[in-house]
């Protein structure tokens, strides 16, 4: 432990030394591709070290939203000259970035050694995108996927390791991963900003941004080799509360056909987090204005982008704002105005246990902390559901916090997408590991084939990443995630939730149907 300590001292001193250019390429790219015309000019993207993937970072979908453009629509790209070089990627957006000291920490614990480790680049210029694409040609044109990064919509960027699109494409699919503003200057709401904005909204400058961008493959994915006929957006955590948007919004509709959610839904009446009413997205607004002293919007624009990431006020949240999203997602739903023809979604077994860590609970502690959650029906739950000692009482609290926050948001929107008739697919992912495991976005690096090839993880490991990555491609190409895995191999059947009667496909050590394991919690949530 001393070891690591010194070594992150070290570490710690050249962190400050950031480059402005991070590489989609660990190491020395093979070449350079073919030249590309898309919305604003030319672009030339780079080869992966063997040449078997086209990767073009850093591609700007729309106008920089800086200045006059701070808490405005997405505007469209600015034309540039020349032939703008995709060979790195784009800053990320602005932040308040995890402690550095935890960062390097972290980054010894899990072995990482690339060049997007540490502390990244970001910038309220930030408003671009990255497609990977099979270097071979292909005759008929590619299945896209379109992700959203999470990040509790206050962080993140579209270009982390765990959902790199570099291995997935060489399954015959283009993915494409999208950045949008977070935080104050993606979800600040403000009366001012209303009355200025031709479409009467404030508030979701963020998801406006993620619309902006799938506009943006729709018109252009073709010149990559897409079929902008089949895409598919997908999620993870705050990014699959978007993606749950992204379906619910009257903008999106035709720009994709299919979705994947991965570890929150925002179709409940009253979604648990990533949501806020108007009221209070607008009195916060306020209260930020007087926080910083000023009165009026243009007084806000004129103060730095780091000094405004300072707030106390957390602005992490989506709102109806009549625009974007015109009611709230699940009058939507019932509707059957949503967009998605089909759906995959799910969650992972111990989702809570990255919020609860360090929360305590006893067993004489334990009927208080459920309270606010079951109310008067509190001493019925505990009676249904005993606990003999104080570490299955924080078993039984971590179960409640996941079901609340993230399982039953999935149960609803399953049920709701199922009731209009449509394919809804969902999962339970319990798969271990030497790291995160089944933790809140612990399924990602298996999804999207990112497993690394270290100690820490076993056979089983990248057995579960062949299986379960092919499941996506094969939803993401067909609509149905059954068939053949990448290695030419049936994957066990994965149940229709409506021919199933509701029951899930675990993905870990077993792989099959099951009951949903919070079933029990959500009869007392009704």
């Amino acid at each position: 432990m001393k070891k690591i300590f010194i070594l992150a001292i070290i570490l710690a001193l050249f962190s400050g030394c950031v480059s402005n250019k991070t590489s989609p390429v660990d190491k020395k790219a093979a070449g350079k591709t073919e030249i590309i015309t898309v919305t604003g000019g030319d672009i030339q993207g780079i080869l992966n070290k063997d040449g078997s993937v086209e990767i073009f970072a850093g591609i700007p979908f729309a106008a920089p939203p800086v200045g006059d453009l701070r808490w405005k629509e997405p505007q469209d790209v600015i034309p540039w000259e020349g032939i703008l070089q995709a060979d790195h990627f784009a800053p990320m957006a602005m932040q308040n970035q995890t402690n550095w000291f935890y960062n390097i920490l972290f980054n010894l614990y899990t072995h990482q050694k690339t060049s997007r480790t540490y502390k990244a680049h970001m910038s309220e210029d930030c408003l671009y995108l990255n497609v990977w694409r099979p270097a071979k040609a292909s005759e008929t044109p590619l299945p896209v996927l379109v992700y959203v990064h999470g990040g509790a919509l206050t962080g993140g960027q579209s270009w982390y390791e765990n959902y790199d699109g570099e291995n997935l494409c060489k399954s015959g699919i283009i993915v494409v991963t999208i950045a949008y503003r977070v935080g104050i200057f993606g979800y600040l709401a403000d009366s001012q900003l209303r009355e200025e904005s031709p479409y009467r909204t404030t508030g979701n400058y963020g998801l406006l941004d993620q619309i902006k961008a799938l506009d943006w493959v729709c018109k252009n994915i073709s010149a990559f080799g897409g079929d902008a006929k089949n895409i598919t957006i997908a999620g993870e955590s705050a990014g699959s509360s978007s993606v749950n948007a992204l379906c619910a919004s009257p903008l999106t509709k035709e720009t994709f056909r299919r979705a994947i959610g991965e570890s929150s839904s925002i179709v409940e009446e009253t979604p648990p987090h990533t949501f806020r009413t108007m009221e209070a997205a607008l009195k916060m607004g306020e209260d930020i204005k007087k926080e910083f002293g000023v009165k009026s919007v243009e007084e806000l624009r004129k103060i730095p982008a780091k000094k405004l990431l300072k707030s106390r006020f957390v602005n992490n949240s989506m709102t109806v704002d009549g625009y974007a999203l015109v009611e709230m997602p699940f009058e939507t739903y019932k509707k059957g105005a949503n967009h998605e023809q089909a759906l995959l979604n799910g969650f992972n077994k111990t989702e809570a246990k990255a919020f609860t860590f360090f929360t305590k609970v006893t067993m004489k502690n334990l009927a208080e902390l459920l309270g606010g959650t079951f109310g008067d029906r509190t001493e019925e739950f505990l009676q249904a559901h005993p606990v003999k000692t104080d570490k299955e009482a924080k078993a039984l609290y971590d179960d409640v916090f996941a079901a609340v926050c993230f399982t039953r948001p999935h149960h609803e929107w399953t049920k709701a997408v199922a009731a209009q008739g449509r394919p809804v697919w969902e999962y339970y992912f319990t798969q271990e590991n030497g790291e995160i495991g089944s933790n809140h976005s612990g399924e990602l690096i298996y999804a999207y084939r990112n497993v690394p090839r270290r100690k820490t993880y076993t056979e089983r490991d990248y057995e579960i990443e062949n299986i379960m990555s092919s499941y996506w491609v094969n939803f993401v190409k067909t609509g149905n995630p059954n068939g053949k895995d990448m290695k030419g191999q049936e994957l066990p059947v994965w149940e229709e939730s409506s021919a199933s009667g509701g029951k899930l496909l675990e993905i870990g050590e077993k792989c099959g149907m099951r009951e949903d394991p919070y079933v029990g919690i959500y009869e007392f949530l009704r």
